[in-house]
Order: C-alpha cells, then structure tokens, then sequence
C-alpha cells in the first residue's frame, strides 16, 4: 500500500513539492510495504516536523573494505594496523559533485548551510522540515513516516536514501525472560559438589552456577579466574542505552558488594546523547541498563567503562505540543561515536529490529557506519535476537512469521543490526554443561550476502542439513547469525535495591563483550594493539583451533512453526562456534595463532 497524501509519492513537501525555476523531473527513489503490525493512522498535524537525513554516497567505501579486511585479518601482514579517525573519514567522504548538487537542490528551497548540519566527513546532512502521515504499531505507539518517496532524477545517483521516512522499524531491547520474583534467587547449597567442566577453570564450576549467574560463575566457565587487568593502558569498555533505559549507580553497588567486592567504590562513566538521561530514582531503574552495565563492567574491572545514553525513541505521538519528531536515536549514536577521536575498544549493544522492518538502504548505510568503527579498532557485539529463528513459537497454527512484501508468506525473521556482517552477533546458551537456550537468535539475513570468512564454516553446516529442511524458509545465502555466544539466562543483577534474574541474549552479549575487553587488555600488554573487528579472527580459530571456544552440541532455536535449527559440532545458526574460553583464546591472540 502507498501513502496516498496530496505529496505521496515526494519525499516532504518543503523541498518537492514544486520546481523552483526550471523543469525538474521527479522519480520515485525507494517504496516499501509497511509491517502488517503498522496501520496508517490520521495526517500529522500541520506543525509536525521531522529531522530528516541524507545520505550521500561514499564512492571509495570498497577501498575502506579493502583496509578493513586487511587489518582484521590475522594471517594478514597489516592485521592490527587500524585506521585513524582521519583516515577513515576521507574514505567515507563523498564526491564533491554530490556535495554541490545537493546543497543547490536544498538552497533552491530556501535551505542553506545555516539551516542544515552535516557530519565530519560530509556524508550526511541533516535537515529539519514539514512531515507526512501517522503509522500506529499494534502495540500502541506511533511514528511519522511514509510508503514512498520521490527525488528530482538527477539526484538519484548522488542520494543514497533519507530516512526516517519508510522505517518502520519497532527497535527494541532483547530480553527475553525476566523474573521479579525475589525468591527466585536463592542462596547456593554450600554442600552442593561441584559441577566437571574440563574446559572451565581449575576443571569445574560451582554447582549453583547450573540456576543462577554470577561473575564468579562466569569466570570459572569461560577460564578467566584469577586474571587481573590493568585499569590505565589506555583499553576502555562502553555499553549503549536507548528508550530511557537508566543505569542505576545504587545498583551498581549493590551488584559490586555482592559479586564483585574488590570493585566497591568505583563506578563507570555516563555520556549523553541528543538529549539521553540517567534518572537515578529508584523506579527509574532499568533492567536492560542494569543487566549491561553490571556484567560487562564486572568482568573487566578495572577497565575505564562508559554508559552511552541516547535520547529519543522512534515510537513518537504527534501532538500540537509536541510537533517534532526526533531521529532514529541509534543513528544519534552513530554519529556521535564515529566523531569520537578515541572510542572505546569494546562497545555492547542489545537493541535490534526485524529486519525486513528496515529498509535494505538503511540497513546497508548503517552497517556500512559499523564497518567503519571496525576499521578503527572496534569490536561491536550485539545480542543476536531472543525469538530463535524468528518469533520464538514452533506452532504452525499460531507463529507469526511473515514475509512483509504484501505476500504473507511464512519465513524466518532475522535481525538487523545482527545480520551486518560488521559486527559480531551473540546467541545464548543456559545450565552447565552448556546447552543452546531455546530463545537464541540465528538464522540468515535478507539483506546481506555471505562473507568471505563465513565461506567454510557455514556452507559446513548447510551441508549437514537433510536436504529441503526448511525450503523456503530461509535465505542460505545470507550471512549467517550468530557467530558466538554466552550464558544468556538466570543472571543476578541488582534492580531499584532488590536482588532479581534475568535472561536473554542481551545478557549474552556484555558478557561476551567483556571477555573481548579482557583480551585487549592482554594484547596491549603484550605490546599489541586492540583486536578490532572480531569476525575474521573468530572464524580464523573455530577453523584452527577449536579450543579457544566451547563448541555447544545440543539444543535448539524454535520459532516460525518450526523447532528452529539444532546446534551442531562446529559453527551453527543458535550458538555459533560457542562460548569463549579466555585462556586459551589469550594465548592465541597474543601470538599463539
């Protein structure tokens, strides 16, 4: 369906609506059919505005491709060797013609560079105008955007998108399970034997690790006990926030007086963004926030942490007094940390989409963002989803898996930014031993075409599938997800003063995030430079040395009327190539590959 407004198929009225002095062709750039859980709603109001941005293309983006490769790859002679900020920006800059282009259809609008804001390296500028119609999600909130729009021909070449405008996109957080029952969380029986892990510290873990998560099970199961990092290398960890999600520091606290004693007294540092807060009250607590800030940090105390808050949500109820719709608050991250002379090596994200609720424009601009941290020395993990392949229900007569091309068709949903294949995906295990906890994330993208260091690990695993298992169903061409993982259920986290479990792949990846930051720490220290992006490296060691992961056999992802897919020896779309083992893993990044 296509937004019929008296514009429908412009892209806003301030700026198409008519040629200013010559004749000025208009073609459609990018139609979409909205999620069926979006209906078109009322027009926005006529005060309505919307900070639209346009992304112009960045012609020399293969040549940073080129470099990133080289410098993640650990065979690679320039592996390490990360870009500067400034580097990396002139590889992203676009051509001066598009520049020139756009800025004279924009001033012949009356918009001018006092009127717009661009980022360092000219590839996005941002301009606030008049917006278009109200979508209402089935779950209540609403969006301003659009089915279709058009730009002047000419321009199509120099404009790779603007958005938001046909996002329809319902981001959100990933936690799957969580339990507010206090009495969940039991003392551990002091008689109960320890559990025999022979890859874990010391050959076991404790045995009340089997139903709660600490830190201290953490390290006795991925082999980091007794490692110690240093707190001034110059390594630092960072964690994003988004929807008003608020890390408490009374939390943090309490978490530390409980799992982490030595660490009582420290804390981590908050950086805002377009507006983002931190309410410290106690019903302002947020779990997702929480969860991230206390597991992450806790595993690698003391490594200077941060909290990046981002404000605004892309759900957003037009009103005469409030008129103004904010930009996708992910996108305000990216911008702010790609400006950043000095990231953090680590970040950890637990926020995600339905892909196919993205445009594949969007998604392949923002993932192209990611590739430039990686370039920089970046190790990006997200959360790979917690509806296993899809929507979490094996039931063929209630799942709720449709394509969202107006055909309806079953097939599994996987989600973006997970399926980028510039970042590094965590799916999520539970109990020890471990086995694949039902609701992890994995599957294929849509939108992204296998890598190159997916070209033996995952046709391994098709190979294995009997043929025409889920014909149809899913994309085996696509990049695979996800490529690692962690215990994703059962964790004890400190929320507004009490003591309460939670579960999901958004704890699976801070945890993973921090081990990551664990072994940056080990290779400074060694004289070696932060890992960057992970992939080539991981795939590189489930290859060679299969010990620096703990390859999960067992378990499941259902979703989309099916059981999902099994986890299997070597990599697979639930669990990856498994969950880390640090000691060997520091051996190997700090020469033993």
């Amino acid at each position: 369906m296509r937004v019929q407004l008296p514009w429908s198929l412009l892209l806003f009225s301030a700026l198409v609506a008519a040629a200013p002095t010559t004749e000025c062709i208009h073609k459609v750039k990018e139609t979409v059919v909205p999620p069926s859980s979006w209906k078109k709603g009322a027009a926005a109001p006529p005060n309505a505005i919307i900070e639209l941005r346009i992304a112009l293309p960045q012609p020399n983006f293969p040549e940073l491709e080129r470099h990133l490769a080289e410098v993640s790859d650990p065979f690679h002679e320039r592996y390490g060797q990360h870009l500067s900020k400034a580097e990396v920006d002139a590889l992203i800059t676009p051509h001066p013609d598009s520049v020139s282009l756009v800025d004279e259809w924009l001033a012949s609008h009356g918009l001018r560079e006092p009127d717009l804001s661009r980022t360092a390296s000219g590839d996005w500028v941002k301009v606030k105008v008049p917006t278009y119609h109200v979508y209402t999600h089935s779950d209540g909130t609403s969006a301003l955007r659009t089915t279709s729009y058009s730009l002047p021909e000419h321009l199509h070449e120099h404009i790779d998108l603007v958005q938001p405008t046909t996002l329809f996109s319902n981001f959100r957080r990933q936690a799957a399970t969580f339990h507010f029952d206090k009495d969940a969380v039991t003392a551990p029986d002091a008689n109960a034997p320890p559990i025999s892990v022979p890859s874990a510290s010391g050959g076991k873990v404790d045995a009340s690790c089997n139903t709660t998560i600490t830190i201290s099970c953490l390290q006795q199961l991925y082999n980091a006990v007794g490692y110690v990092p240093l707190a001034n290398s110059g390594n630092k960890i960072a964690v994003t926030g988004y929807l008003d999600q608020f890390a408490n520091f009374a939390d943090y606290q309490l978490f530390l007086k409980d799992q982490r004693p030595d660490a009582v007294g420290t804390s981590f540092n908050v950086i805002s963004i377009n507006g983002g807060q931190d309410n410290q009250t106690v019903e302002d607590a947020g779990a997702e926030a929480d969860l991230d800030v206390q597991f992450a940090f806790g595993i690698s105390h003391p490594i200077p942490a941060t909290f990046f808050t981002t404000g605004g949500s892309p759900p957003f109820i037009p009103d005469i007094l409030t008129p103004s719709d904010s930009n996708e608050p992910y996108l305000d991250w990216l911008d702010f940390i790609l400006n950043d002379p000095s990231p953090p090596q680590t970040i950890s994200t637990s926020y995600a989409d339905d892909e196919q609720t993205v445009p594949k424009s969007f998604a392949q601009r923002a993932c192209a963002g990611f590739a430039t941290l990686g370039a920089r020395g970046v190790s990006l993990t997200f959360s790979s989803g917690d509806g296993g392949v899809g929507d979490g229900d094996p039931d063929p007569a209630t799942q709720e898996c449709f394509s969202n091309d107006g055909k309806n068709r079953t097939e599994f949903i996987p989600l973006f930014p997970p399926s980028c294949p510039f970042v590094t995906a965590v799916g999520g295990t539970i109990h020890v031993p471990e086995t694949a906890v039902s609701f992890s994330g994995g599957g294929f993208s849509n939108f992204f075409d296998r890598p190159a260091y997916q070209a033996v690990a995952v046709p391994g695993f098709l190979d294995k599938l009997p043929k025409g298992t889920f014909a149809g169903l899913f994309n085996p061409n696509g990049r695979a997800v996800p490529d690692v993982a962690a215990q994703a259920d059962n964790f004890k986290i400190f929320l507004s003063g009490e003591a309460v479990l939670i579960g999901g792949t958004s704890a699976a990846a801070p945890t993973f995030a921090g081990f990551v930051s664990l072994l940056n720490d080990a290779r400074i220290r060694a004289g070696l430079p932060s890992l960057g992006f992970l992939n080539p490296l991981i795939y590189t060691i489930g290859a060679l040395h299969s010990a620096g992961f703990n390859d999960i056999t067992t378990g499941h992802n259902p979703g989309c009327g099916t059981e999902g897919f099994n986890a299997t020896v070597g990599w697979d779309p639930v669990t990856g190539f498994g969950t880390p083992n640090f000691g060997k893993l520091k051996e190997l990044v700090t020469g033993g590959l």
